[in-house]
């Protein structure tokens, strides 16, 4: 369904997989899809897919510039590589990319998983365009990625939490939770009890959970649905 693009970043351009449902013309919302530890893997150009199924232009980029792993070890140097700066870019780049397709109209919402979903956290601090963002079990330290929150004044969160992570009592989410309240945004935070970290992730069986999936994807889609101005 979804095509190879290539959109305008840090000094240049960063590569990204973009999906648009069947027939749109105007009126779609759109969403940024933020991969995990992996990269820009099967897995998540098929959640893209998804939801140009459910009516979205889905933009999923392509963070670490062609790589992708099934390996722990070269996973987290992967992320160790990441480039704070590159990766504001790549996301502020995502949004008005999506903002000037011809298929969408109202804001745009970003949906991350892991380290993707600190980064999709932290993108509606990054654009004004940008203003919801969903975190599945979210996993990069907050310093790293949003040491201010005043950005997300008048815009909305979500935070899928997992029971291996600590629910959404742990530290690091009570903070980040607070954190966006004090700058002006709402939050929802949503609990799965003896759920594993990826829980959503279907290429994980190991840590795969089919109705978890299925609920924290309902709320996701009534999330980011919102965002246009028209119901698709």
């Amino acid at each position: 369904m979804g095509t190879k693009v290539s959109y305008s970043s840090l000094e240049g351009t960063t590569d990204g997989y973009l999906a648009v449902p069947a027939g749109a013309t105007d009126g779609a919302p759109g969403v940024i899809v933020l991969h995990e530890w992996w990269g820009l893997t099967p897995h998540i150009t098929a959640i893209a897919d998804r939801f140009a199924e459910a009516g979205f232009v889905a933009l999923a980029p392509d963070l670490y510039q062609g790589r992708s792993t099934t390996d722990r070890e070269t996973a987290r140097q992967l992320v160790a590589d990441l480039s704070r700066d590159r990766v504001a870019h790549d996301l502020t780049g995502a949004a008005e990319f999506l903002a000037a397709r011809p298929e969408v109209s109202g804001d745009i919402g970003a949906v991350g998983f892991s380290i993707g979903g600190s980064l999709a956290l932290w993108a509606p601090t990054l654009s004004e365009r940008v203003t919801a963002g969903v975190g599945f079990y979210p996993s990069l330290p907050w310093e790293w990625v949003a040491p201010e929150w005043s950005g997300y004044a008048g815009k909305h969160a979500v935070i899928h939490c997992t029971e291996e992570d600590g629910t959404s009592t742990a530290a690091a989410v009570r903070s980040a939770a607070d954190a966006i309240a004090e700058g002006g945004g709402t939050v929802k935070l949503y609990d799965y009890p003896g759920s594993r970290h990826s829980f959503f992730n279907d290429d994980r069986p190991e840590s795969y959970d089919r109705v978890d999936a299925v609920t924290a994807w309902a709320r996701t889609i009534e999330t980011v649905r919102r965002l246009a101005p028209t119901v698709v």
